[in-house]
């Protein structure tokens, strides 16, 4: 888009060195505290899966008894590793063998450190082959079957049978989607373990397993090869599990992941402390597995007016591309959210979704941005909401979104019939077809309407920024100051999970990931 709002730089910069003093502060603490579910992941790609008779997964019984003997602090995966060492088994063994009781973690006689870390370096050397054998399958077929033209048109599915769920996805990229996003069953975000196996029952959605992962990904890639494009899978890396679904979808080369601590921390009530732990090691996984991130700001519009909490979203949008950038992803694997949710019948509320979407493009030129259709003010007037919707795409494809996920009229009130899918597909070609270069030929009136309410929304969100920079970001989120919503530090689910880490603490593979990463960034091999 080469239509430029004439934005004060200055204020860009100093809200950008505010989000960077937030995120480092943030950080400061998540590096002292590991998860449970952390260390399930890490046990995930050590080669622990399964479930015992009792349906309970493997690399929860390993790391409850771990966490139960109050050791959890030096990091699941010593013990489990140990106990290799001592029994000559492999991961898998052993934990089969926990499970069953024929094996007690904690009772063994434990092996010098170097010994153990050693073993753990082995392991996950063979889990990041695993997930870089994934990340270049992606780019073969990338190089094959080229993406569709930005903004990427992104439809869900929901069934709650993931076999009815790779009949509509198919439907839905032979009609031109060019993102496939599995919605969970509903609630799946406060279950502190992962469903195992191929499931056909979800309510308001199907379970995010990574049997389902590997089926959707395995339909996708063959209709991918029958439409000529690549079709990406998408699903949501977000809740009580969210590193062990990152885990999951970087070895089955999911191509995207919604993944934002604070929508778990204002919508889903889950403690804060336990979720920004949790969303540092999914995001290096996601940065390692080339998997794009997408932030949840357009939810803060659901439940604040879009017009007076605009700055909200801009100031959440800063904190989450520092927050992603010091975890290691790249500004192509960020696709910041928000929404085209103001009241329609407010005067000009074009021009300010016009503002707000252009103001987005032009602050974070690299994003793919995750732009979010109406929903809020949608009514049972299908007439008014198809418009609604076409307003929507010509909004995202004039300021160059990224990312546009397509409103379908009977979204929120039942699943989506595969006709509204149609339909949604069907005006957002129209749309991005008839208006592609509009972007291009445009300007902005200097000193108008669209550069002054730019201004505003980037002066509340620099307020915001430099005050969530003194108080800090936990005791922002208890002030309320994100969606209307207040949230304690010590009150949510997952507390009990949250563990400080040791002065011996190991994660064999934080520093693998972070040395790979930056030899990609400096362009050196991974």
């Amino acid at each position: 888009m080469t239509a430029k709002l004439n934005l004060d730089q200055t204020k860009i910069d100093a809200a950008r060195a505010a989000a960077r003093t937030i995120a480092q502060d943030t950080q400061t603490f998540v590096d002292q505290h590991t998860t449970v579910t952390v260390e399930r992941a890490v046990i995930r790609l050590l080669g622990v899966d399964g479930v015992n008779v009792e349906q309970i997964p493997l690399p929860n019984i390993i790391v409850d008894a771990v966490a139960q003997a109050g050791r959890l602090s030096r990091g699941a995966s010593c013990f489990l590793a140990n106990a290799m060492l001592e029994t000559g088994l492999d991961a898998q063994t052993v934990a089969e063998r926990v499970a069953s009781g024929r094996l007690d973690l904690m009772q063994l006689p434990l092996h010098p450190p170097a010994a153990v870390h050693a073993l753990l370096d082995q392991l996950t050397a063979s889990a990041l082959a695993r997930i870089t054998t994934a990340r270049q399958e992606r780019e073969r077929l990338l190089a094959a079957y080229p993406s569709g033209q930005q903004p990427w048109l992104y439809v869900i599915v929901a069934t709650g049978n993931i076999h009815e769920d790779v009949i509509q996805a198919k439907a839905a990229a032979r009609a031109g989607a060019d993102i496939i996003a599995v919605i969970r069953t509903t609630g799946q975000s406060l279950l502190d373990y992962v469903p195992y196996g191929l499931t056909t029952e979800g309510f308001g959605g199907t379970y995010a397993t990574q049997a389902n992962f590997a089926l959707m990904r395995q339909a996708l890639d063959e209709v991918s090869a029958e439409v000529g494009r690549y079709i990406r899978l998408v699903n949501y890396c977000s809740g009580l599990c969210m590193p062990e679904i990152a885990a999951m979808g970087a070895v089955e080369r999911l191509d995207m992941m919604l993944n934002d601590a604070l929508y778990g921390i204002l919508f889903r009530d889950i403690n804060m402390q336990r979720t920004l732990v949790d969303q540092f090691f999914s995001r290096l996984i996601n940065a390692y597995a080339g998997i794009i991130i997408n932030t949840g700001e357009d939810n803060y519009l659901t439940t604040a007016d879009a017009l007076e909490a605009a700055h909200t979203v801009l100031a959440s949008q800063f904190i989450n591309e520092q927050l992603g950038l010091m975890a290691g992803l790249r500004h192509e694997q960020l696709g910041l959210g928000h929404a085209f949710e103001i009241d329609p019948n407010v005067e000009d509320s074009l021009l300010w979704e016009l503002a707000q979407a252009a103001m987005a493009r032009q602050i974070f030129p690299e994003a793919p941005l995750k732009y979010m259709p109406p929903t809020k003010h949608m009514t049972g007037d299908i007439f008014q909401g198809y418009l609604l919707n076409g307003m929507f795409n010509l909004v995202g494809v004039t300021t160059g979104q990224g990312i546009q996920l397509l409103g379908m009229l009977t979204e929120a009130i039942h699943t989506p019939f595969l006709h509204d899918r149609f339909l949604a597909l069907q005006n957002a070609r129209y749309v991005t077809t008839a208006a592609r270069h509009l972007g291009d030929e445009i300007v902005f009136k200097p000193g108008g309407r669209l550069e002054q309410r730019a201004d505003q929304v980037l002066g509340q969100a620099l307020e915001l920024l430099t005050h969530v920079a003194k108080v800090g970001l936990m005791a922002a989120i208890e002030q309320g100051l994100f969606a209307d919503v207040k949230r304690s530090r010590v009150g949510g689910k997952g507390l009990a999970g949250v563990v400080k880490k040791a002065p011996d603490y190991y994660n064999p593979l934080l520093a693998p990931m972070f040395v790979s990463l930056k030899q990609q960034a400096a362009g050196g091999d991974a």
